[in-house]
Protein backbone atom coordinates (compact mmCIF):
# COMPACT_ATOMS: atom_id res chain seq x y z
CA UNK A 1 0.00 0.00 0.00
CA UNK A 2 2.92 2.32 0.72
CA UNK A 3 4.21 1.79 -2.84
CA UNK A 4 0.79 2.59 -4.28
CA UNK A 5 0.57 5.84 -2.30
CA UNK A 6 4.07 6.80 -3.46
CA UNK A 7 3.09 6.37 -7.12
CA UNK A 8 -0.07 8.43 -6.57
CA UNK A 9 2.01 11.21 -5.03
CA UNK A 10 4.44 11.19 -7.98
CA UNK A 11 1.51 11.26 -10.42
CA UNK A 12 -0.02 14.27 -8.67
CA UNK A 13 3.31 16.13 -8.79
CA UNK A 14 3.72 15.43 -12.54
CA UNK A 15 0.13 16.49 -13.25
CA UNK A 16 0.62 19.74 -11.37
CA UNK A 17 3.91 20.39 -13.19
CA UNK A 18 2.37 19.81 -16.66
CA UNK A 19 -0.58 22.07 -15.83
CA UNK A 20 1.84 24.76 -14.62
CA UNK A 21 3.93 24.57 -17.81
CA UNK A 22 0.82 24.79 -19.99
CA UNK A 23 -0.48 27.74 -17.98
CA UNK A 24 2.90 29.45 -18.24
CA UNK A 25 2.91 29.11 -22.02
CA UNK A 26 -0.56 30.65 -22.26
CA UNK A 27 0.43 33.58 -20.03
CA UNK A 28 3.62 34.11 -22.07
CA UNK A 29 1.57 34.22 -25.28
CA UNK A 30 -1.02 36.65 -23.89
CA UNK A 31 1.51 38.96 -22.25
CA UNK A 32 3.98 39.28 -25.14
CA UNK A 33 3.17 42.96 -25.68
CA UNK A 34 3.66 43.74 -21.99
CA UNK A 35 6.93 41.81 -21.95
CA UNK A 36 8.22 43.62 -25.04
CA UNK A 37 7.04 46.93 -23.61
CA UNK A 38 9.23 46.43 -20.53
CA UNK A 39 12.44 46.00 -22.56
CA UNK A 40 11.53 48.89 -24.86
CA UNK A 41 11.09 51.26 -21.90
CA UNK A 42 14.36 50.09 -20.40
CA UNK A 43 16.00 51.09 -23.68
CA UNK A 44 14.48 54.57 -23.49
CA UNK A 45 15.59 54.94 -19.89
CA UNK A 46 19.12 53.90 -20.79
CA UNK A 47 19.47 56.36 -23.68
CA UNK A 48 17.61 59.28 -22.03
CA UNK A 49 16.07 59.86 -25.44
CA UNK A 50 15.09 62.93 -27.33
CA UNK A 51 12.01 62.87 -29.50
CA UNK A 52 12.55 61.42 -32.95
CA UNK A 53 15.43 58.87 -32.85
CA UNK A 54 14.60 55.17 -33.13
CA UNK A 55 16.28 52.93 -30.54
CA UNK A 56 16.69 49.18 -30.81
CA UNK A 57 15.88 47.24 -27.65
CA UNK A 58 18.13 44.46 -26.38
CA UNK A 59 16.08 41.31 -25.79
CA UNK A 60 17.01 38.19 -23.78
CA UNK A 61 18.74 35.33 -25.58
CA UNK A 62 15.66 33.09 -25.46
CA UNK A 63 13.91 35.52 -27.85
CA UNK A 64 16.66 35.42 -30.45
CA UNK A 65 15.25 36.27 -33.89
CA UNK A 66 12.77 38.85 -32.58
CA UNK A 67 13.40 42.58 -33.02
CA UNK A 68 11.95 45.44 -30.96
CA UNK A 69 12.48 49.17 -31.53
CA UNK A 70 11.08 52.22 -29.75
CA UNK A 71 10.68 55.89 -30.64
CA UNK A 72 9.34 58.85 -28.64
CA UNK A 73 7.33 61.54 -30.43
CA UNK A 74 5.48 64.75 -29.63
CA UNK A 75 1.80 64.63 -30.54
CA UNK A 76 2.09 67.86 -32.56
CA UNK A 77 4.97 66.31 -34.54
CA UNK A 78 2.82 63.28 -35.36
CA UNK A 79 -0.01 65.61 -36.38
CA UNK A 80 2.10 67.78 -38.66
CA UNK A 81 4.45 65.24 -40.24
CA UNK A 82 3.26 61.78 -39.37
CA UNK A 83 5.89 59.10 -38.75
CA UNK A 84 7.95 56.77 -40.90
CA UNK A 85 10.11 54.04 -39.45
CA UNK A 86 10.78 50.33 -39.99
CA UNK A 87 7.79 48.78 -41.79
CA UNK A 88 5.25 51.47 -40.90
CA UNK A 89 4.19 54.73 -42.48
CA UNK A 90 1.79 56.79 -40.32
CA UNK A 91 0.12 59.63 -42.21
CA UNK A 92 0.07 63.24 -41.08
CA UNK A 93 -3.02 64.55 -39.29
CA UNK A 94 -2.82 61.61 -36.91
CA UNK A 95 -3.52 62.19 -33.23
CA UNK A 96 -3.33 59.92 -30.16
CA UNK A 97 -6.54 59.02 -28.33
CA UNK A 98 -6.83 60.04 -25.56
CA UNK A 99 -4.79 63.13 -26.33
CA UNK A 100 -1.33 63.36 -24.72
CA UNK A 101 1.64 65.68 -25.28
CA UNK A 102 4.13 62.87 -25.87
CA UNK A 103 3.73 59.28 -26.96
CA UNK A 104 5.91 56.24 -27.41
CA UNK A 105 5.65 53.95 -30.45
CA UNK A 106 6.93 50.41 -29.95
CA UNK A 107 7.71 48.42 -33.09
CA UNK A 108 7.90 44.60 -33.13
CA UNK A 109 9.20 42.13 -35.70
CA UNK A 110 8.53 38.65 -34.35
CA UNK A 111 10.76 36.92 -36.90
CA UNK A 112 10.86 33.17 -36.40
CA UNK A 113 8.45 33.52 -33.45
CA UNK A 114 5.66 34.77 -35.73
CA UNK A 115 3.72 31.54 -36.23
CA UNK A 116 4.15 30.63 -32.55
CA UNK A 117 2.42 33.75 -31.21
CA UNK A 118 0.10 34.41 -34.15
CA UNK A 119 -0.87 31.20 -35.99
CA UNK A 120 -3.41 31.64 -38.79
CA UNK A 121 -5.50 28.45 -39.28
CA UNK A 122 -5.75 27.45 -42.93
CA UNK A 123 -2.99 29.85 -43.98
CA UNK A 124 0.81 29.94 -44.14
CA UNK A 125 2.76 33.05 -43.12
CA UNK A 126 4.82 34.41 -46.00
CA UNK A 127 6.27 37.29 -43.98
CA UNK A 128 7.12 37.69 -40.32
CA UNK A 129 4.53 39.32 -38.06
CA UNK A 130 5.21 43.00 -37.43
CA UNK A 131 3.46 45.15 -34.84
CA UNK A 132 3.02 48.78 -33.89
CA UNK A 133 1.59 49.91 -30.53
CA UNK A 134 1.36 53.43 -29.09
CA UNK A 135 1.69 54.30 -25.37
CA UNK A 136 1.40 57.42 -23.26
CA UNK A 137 4.88 58.83 -22.55
CA UNK A 138 3.75 61.18 -19.79
CA UNK A 139 4.94 58.85 -17.03
CA UNK A 140 7.31 56.16 -18.27
CA UNK A 141 8.38 55.33 -14.73
CA UNK A 142 4.95 53.97 -13.84
CA UNK A 143 4.48 50.24 -13.41
CA UNK A 144 1.94 50.17 -16.20
CA UNK A 145 1.80 52.86 -18.86
CA UNK A 146 -1.41 53.62 -20.75
CA UNK A 147 -1.91 52.21 -24.24
CA UNK A 148 -3.24 54.69 -26.79
CA UNK A 149 -5.22 54.49 -30.01
CA UNK A 150 -4.26 56.34 -33.19
CA UNK A 151 -6.85 58.42 -35.03
CA UNK A 152 -5.65 58.84 -38.62
CA UNK A 153 -8.64 60.90 -39.74
CA UNK A 154 -9.65 58.26 -42.24
CA UNK A 155 -6.22 57.88 -43.83
CA UNK A 156 -4.63 54.40 -43.74
CA UNK A 157 -1.45 53.35 -41.99
CA UNK A 158 0.67 51.50 -44.56
CA UNK A 159 2.75 48.44 -43.67
CA UNK A 160 5.63 47.69 -46.05
CA UNK A 161 7.11 44.17 -45.98
CA UNK A 162 9.87 44.68 -48.54
CA UNK A 163 10.76 41.99 -51.06
CA UNK A 164 9.17 38.65 -50.25
CA UNK A 165 9.71 35.19 -51.72
CA UNK A 166 6.46 33.51 -52.72
CA UNK A 167 6.06 29.88 -53.78
CA UNK A 168 6.02 29.60 -57.56
CA UNK A 169 2.70 30.63 -59.07
CA UNK A 170 1.14 31.62 -55.73
CA UNK A 171 1.90 35.33 -55.48
CA UNK A 172 -1.63 36.20 -56.62
CA UNK A 173 -3.07 34.27 -53.62
CA UNK A 174 -1.33 36.48 -51.04
CA UNK A 175 -3.58 38.28 -48.56
CA UNK A 176 -2.97 40.89 -45.87
CA UNK A 177 -3.72 39.65 -42.36
CA UNK A 178 -4.51 41.90 -39.39
CA UNK A 179 -3.90 39.76 -36.29
CA UNK A 180 -5.55 40.21 -32.90
CA UNK A 181 -4.27 38.91 -29.57
CA UNK A 182 -7.51 36.96 -29.03
CA UNK A 183 -6.89 34.93 -32.20
CA UNK A 184 -9.22 36.88 -34.51
CA UNK A 185 -7.81 37.38 -38.02
CA UNK A 186 -9.00 39.95 -40.58
CA UNK A 187 -7.98 39.25 -44.18
CA UNK A 188 -7.89 41.75 -47.04
CA UNK A 189 -6.54 41.93 -50.59
CA UNK A 190 -3.26 43.68 -51.40
CA UNK A 191 -3.60 46.67 -53.71
CA UNK A 192 0.20 46.99 -54.02
CA UNK A 193 2.81 44.17 -53.88
CA UNK A 194 3.97 43.46 -50.31
CA UNK A 195 2.07 46.45 -48.88
CA UNK A 196 -0.87 46.28 -46.48
CA UNK A 197 -3.10 49.06 -45.17
CA UNK A 198 -4.86 49.54 -41.85
CA UNK A 199 -6.73 52.33 -40.06
CA UNK A 200 -5.56 51.07 -36.68
CA UNK A 201 -2.36 49.98 -34.98
CA UNK A 202 -1.77 46.28 -34.27
CA UNK A 203 0.01 43.24 -35.72
CA UNK A 204 0.18 42.40 -39.41
CA UNK A 205 1.50 39.78 -41.80
CA UNK A 206 1.10 38.47 -45.36
CA UNK A 207 -0.35 34.98 -45.75
CA UNK A 208 -1.29 32.48 -48.44
CA UNK A 209 -3.83 29.63 -48.16
CA UNK A 210 -2.58 26.19 -47.25
CA UNK A 211 -2.28 24.34 -50.55
CA UNK A 212 -4.92 21.62 -50.53
CA UNK A 213 -3.49 20.08 -53.70
CA UNK A 214 -0.56 18.87 -51.64
CA UNK A 215 -2.89 16.52 -49.81
CA UNK A 216 -4.39 15.31 -53.11
CA UNK A 217 -0.91 14.88 -54.56
CA UNK A 218 0.19 12.83 -51.56
CA UNK A 219 -2.91 10.64 -51.90
CA UNK A 220 -2.27 10.23 -55.62
CA UNK A 221 1.36 9.26 -55.04
CA UNK A 222 0.30 6.84 -52.28
CA UNK A 223 -2.39 5.32 -54.51
CA UNK A 224 0.06 4.96 -57.38
CA UNK A 225 2.56 3.22 -55.11
CA UNK A 226 -0.10 0.83 -53.78
CA UNK A 227 -1.32 0.16 -57.33
CA UNK A 228 2.21 -0.51 -58.55
CA UNK A 229 2.88 -2.93 -55.71
CA UNK A 230 -0.44 -4.64 -56.41
CA UNK A 231 0.44 -4.95 -60.10
CA UNK A 232 3.79 -6.51 -59.26
CA UNK A 233 2.14 -8.98 -56.87
CA UNK A 234 -0.55 -9.92 -59.41
CA UNK A 235 2.08 -10.34 -62.13
CA UNK A 236 4.09 -12.62 -59.86
CA UNK A 237 1.00 -14.65 -58.98
CA UNK A 238 0.09 -14.89 -62.69
CA UNK A 239 3.56 -16.14 -63.57
CA UNK A 240 3.37 -18.77 -60.82
CA UNK A 241 -0.09 -19.90 -61.99
CA UNK A 242 1.12 -20.04 -65.60
CA UNK A 243 4.16 -22.09 -64.63
CA UNK A 244 2.09 -24.54 -62.59
CA UNK A 245 -0.39 -24.86 -65.46
CA UNK A 246 2.43 -25.56 -67.89
CA UNK A 247 3.95 -28.16 -65.59
CA UNK A 248 0.55 -29.81 -65.18
CA UNK A 249 0.01 -29.90 -68.96
CA UNK A 250 3.46 -31.46 -69.51
CA UNK A 251 2.73 -34.05 -66.84
CA UNK A 252 -0.57 -34.97 -68.54
CA UNK A 253 1.17 -35.28 -71.93
CA UNK A 254 3.82 -37.53 -70.46
CA UNK A 255 1.11 -39.64 -68.83
CA UNK A 256 -0.77 -39.99 -72.12
CA UNK A 257 2.43 -40.93 -73.93
CA UNK A 258 3.19 -43.59 -71.35
CA UNK A 259 -0.29 -45.05 -71.64
CA UNK A 260 -0.22 -45.22 -75.49
CA UNK A 261 2.90 -47.37 -75.65
CA UNK A 262 2.22 -51.15 -75.18
CA UNK A 263 5.24 -53.14 -74.17
CA UNK A 264 5.50 -56.86 -74.14
CA UNK A 265 7.25 -58.83 -71.42
CA UNK A 266 10.09 -61.27 -71.97
CA UNK A 267 12.21 -63.36 -69.68
CA UNK A 268 15.91 -62.81 -69.72
CA UNK A 269 17.64 -65.13 -67.45
CA UNK A 270 15.63 -65.10 -64.25
CA UNK A 271 14.20 -61.57 -64.77
CA UNK A 272 11.01 -60.47 -66.48
CA UNK A 273 11.53 -57.29 -68.53
CA UNK A 274 9.35 -55.19 -70.92
CA UNK A 275 9.89 -55.70 -74.62
CA UNK A 276 8.56 -53.63 -77.52
CA UNK A 277 6.91 -55.45 -80.45
CA UNK A 278 9.30 -55.79 -83.33
CA UNK A 279 8.00 -55.07 -86.79
CA UNK A 280 10.29 -56.16 -89.55
CA UNK A 281 10.00 -55.14 -93.16
CA UNK A 282 10.24 -58.18 -95.45
CA UNK A 283 13.03 -57.99 -98.05
CA UNK A 284 11.87 -57.77 -101.65
CA UNK A 285 13.84 -59.04 -104.74
CA UNK A 286 14.45 -56.86 -107.74
CA UNK A 287 12.08 -58.94 -109.84
CA UNK A 288 9.30 -58.29 -107.31
CA UNK A 289 9.40 -61.66 -105.62
CA UNK A 290 9.59 -61.99 -101.91
CA UNK A 291 12.12 -64.15 -100.18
Amino acid sequence: MGSSMSWCFVWLILTFFCAYVQSSDEVASDSLDAFVQEFALRTLDHHRPHTGPLYKAILPANLSGMEVSVVQLRSRQLWSRGAKFSNFRIPSRTMPVPHVKRLVLIYQDLGNWSSYYYPVPGYTLVSSVVGLIAYDASNLDANRIVQLSLNTMGKPISVHFGKLLFPRGRKSEARCAALCANGTVYLSDMSLPSVCYSREQGHFSIVIPVKKKQKWKSSWVGGFAVGFVGLVVMSSVGMVVLRLSKQKRIAEMEKQADESVVLGMIWIGGSKMPSATVTRTQPVLENGGAL
